[in-house]
């Protein structure tokens, strides 16, 4: 009896191991299957966090509410989707330009740098030729021909061809006004799409010019504003990064003052991101419209590109109207966020966004050319569109 009492309690002993034991596999199995996939999934994570992007700004900062901005807010939208690192660098003067390409693509080693605007040409070539091994991209310039860069360009006169339109159909004095911020090819091709568009619509429309010299001071913008204002301009198209912002200033001073006078911003909806302390549209009611320059659409598929080892250097990229690269605000036909639409209203009629629509359609079919040099924008007439 007793010897058959203890093999039945060793058989118990023997099953409840059994079951430990098995418990014991599943948990183990289990801890390692769960092991295993921390591991891919660190993995995943580490090759995510491996591209790295840097950009360094030229003179204007991050927050120029234009050029530099957009070009931030593109490698942004990448980031989100492709889970790179990111990392920008403000420039504030010239010789800051090659230290700052510097720390991104050899200390910060990072695998994409973007050198935002033209004046970085040169700089850019020289630190292109130090790290051989990094890729680069730099917006605004198609001069650096080397196997690991990138030039991102613009069909500037294009899209400002169209503000011009919109403005000599609106100006009420027929004297319109342009800012630019540095003179040169490339704001110069700001200038002669303006001229041109305007004269496409009155070809004795009067156009005062005048060069800021700067890219940040606003102070500069809001001089230069009052002074067009003052001898008759009524609506004045600005191509001169947070310059800009003083001539929506004296703008804004102006209209209060019973002046019936417009802005125009430039690179970004600048009715949408010119905001106050409060996050609120602080220009919308004088800001008529924007050229839009997709910048940030140039870096994020710069981004993509290299996030997916796409990437080809010596090449350049070319946006304009056909590439819906440049165009004029979205704001302009009503297009805004929900939570704005009662603070930014459309400041241009339907008939001139029509006309506005019939001159792209132009451009994009070849009908019409728009000149690239102010010079040659003096001269231009058209009867493209009637």
């Amino acid at each position: 009896m007793k010897k058959r009492r203890l093999v039945a309690v060793l058989a118990t002993v023997a099953v409840v191991a059994s079951l430990f034991a098995g418990c014991g596999s599943k948990n183990a199995a289990e801890g390692n299957k769960k092991a295993n996939a921390g591991q891919e999934q660190k993995t995943d994570d580490t090759k995510k966090a491996s591209v790295k992007i840097g950009l360094a700004t030229d003179e204007g900062g991050l927050n120029d509410k234009s050029f530099n901005q957009a070009a931030d807010t593109g490698i942004k939208k990448a980031k989100e989707e492709f889970g790179v690192e990111y990392n920008p660098i403000e420039s504030t003067s010239k010789d800051q330009y090659i230290p700052n390409l510097q720390a991104l693509a050899l200390d910060n080693n990072s695998d994409l740098t973007f050198a935002i605007g033209y004046q970085m040409a040169e700089a850019l070539t020289e630190v292109a030729k130090q790290a051989t091994d990094k890729k680069f991209a730099i917006v605004d310039s198609s001069d650096v021909k080397l196997p690991n860069v990138m030039g991102l360009v613009f069909k500037e006169h294009e899209g400002s061809f169209l503000v011009g339109v919109v403005a000599a159909k609106m100006s009420k004095t027929g004297k319109i006004g342009f800012i630019g911020g540095k003179e040169g090819d490339l704001i110069g091709k700001f200038e002669a799409g303006y001229i041109a568009g305007a004269r496409a619509v009155n070809p004795n429309i009067k156009v005062d010019v005048r060069y800021a010299d700067s890219f940040a001071e606003s102070a500069k913008g809001y001089e230069l504003a009052k002074a067009e204002y003052g001898e008759g301009a009524d609506i004045i198209y600005h191509a001169a990064g947070g310059v800009g912002i003083g001539l929506f200033q004296a703008a804004k001073e102006l209209k209060k003052a019973g002046k019936d006078v417009w802005a125009i911003g430039v690179d970004m909806d600048q009715a949408l991101t010119v905001l106050d302390e409060n996050k609120k549209p602080q220009y919308a009611d004088v800001i008529l419209t924007s050229m839009i320059k997709r910048v940030d659409t140039a870096t994020y598929e710069a981004t993509k590109e290299i996030a997916n080892g796409t990437f080809k250097g010596n090449t350049v990229k070319v946006f304009g109207l056909a590439e819906e690269g440049v165009g004029i605000a979205p704001s302009s036909r009503g297009e805004v966020p929900e939570d704005m639409k009662d603070l930014v209203k459309p400041n241009v009629p339907q008939d001139v966004l029509a006309l506005v629509d019939k001159y792209a359609a132009a451009i994009k079919e070849g009908k019409i050319t728009v000149p690239e040099k102010p010079a040659d924008a003096k001269k231009f007439t058209t009867d493209a569109v009637k």
